[in-house]
């Protein structure tokens, strides 16, 4: 059975300050997708993510979510209108996190099930029961007190992971974990991301584009416009005109040669 689309991008354009960043740009994401979104800097993948999190209003076309995807046999289950909002944990950049803010591991955490209680009300029992399993999943366990300061950048990470996974979204964003700096975990963090996709999508943001297309699905180049790679297919060519840099930094150490196999982009 083919996986259902969970978000359809259709024609979009969006920009800040009367300047077009991205134009028209068509993508979908399907259930369980691991899609890496890599580009120039200054080329759109933070506002295209802002985009998909309804941060950012398009000035052209229409982004449509699918919450739930009923099986046959439930028909008549309780399912969300198309385009009612749709679960997403969001993993934001190192930059954007302050660090002197006074709030625990177990804080950090929990606050990832915010929406799913009133406001003025406190966490439950069955929350923070919730809370223990993802902080022992996340490798942090000991720590549940220790203040996000006091953290290394790979154990924030994980912190921060925790909290994007928390409320079981159908789709996680990362926007560019690389920049937590902390080589020892990265490869544990893959592992973790592995784990998470057999429950939701993952979307993963990334400049670095050796350690993207290792991990992921599926490719969206995005430079103004976008250019969708189904399974990691990206030609030489592309890269040299998009990075600038030659293609032998990239062809070294454990990166698999078929990323640099041979196709055409289809211009519509």
């Amino acid at each position: 059975m083919p996986a259902s689309p969970i978000i359809e991008i259709k024609n979009l354009s969006a920009g800040y300050d009367n300047r077009t960043v991205l134009h028209d740009i068509n993508l979908t994401i399907y259930e369980h997708d691991f899609l890496g979104i890599i580009g120039p800097n200054g080329g759109g993948k933070t506002t295209l993510i802002k985009c998909i999190l309804g941060l950012l209003k398009p000035t052209a076309g229409e982004i449509l979510y699918h919450p739930c995807s009923p099986l046959p046999e439930s028909v008549g289950s309780q399912c969300p209108p198309l385009n009612a909002r749709l679960s997403m944990g969001y993993l934001p950049q190192y930059s954007s996190i302050d660090r002197k803010f006074p709030i625990t591991v177990e804080e950090v955490i929990l606050s990832g099930l915010s929406s799913k209680k009133p406001l003025t009300s406190r966490f439950t029992a069955r929350h923070r029961e919730k809370a223990r399993h993802v902080i022992a999943r996340m490798g942090l366990e000991g720590m549940e007190q220790r203040a996000i300061g006091a953290l290394s950048g790979g154990q924030l990470q994980r912190a921060l992971l925790g909290r994007a996974i928390i409320s079981d979204p159908q789709a996680v964003i990362l926007d560019e974990p690389n920049t937590y700096i902390d080589k020892r975990f990265e490869a544990r963090l893959y592992e973790l991301l592995a784990e998470i996709n057999k429950d939701c999508a993952i979307i993963l943001v990334s400049h670095d584009i050796g350690t993207v297309l290792q991990q992921v699905k599926s490719i969206a180049c995005v430079n103004e416009t976008l250019d969708y790679h189904p399974d990691t297919g990206v030609t030489e060519e592309w890269l040299e005109r998009n990075f600038n840099c030659p293609i032998e930094l990239l062809g070294h150490g454990t990166l698999p040669h078929r990323i640099l196999k041979e196709h055409k982009h289809s211009h519509g």
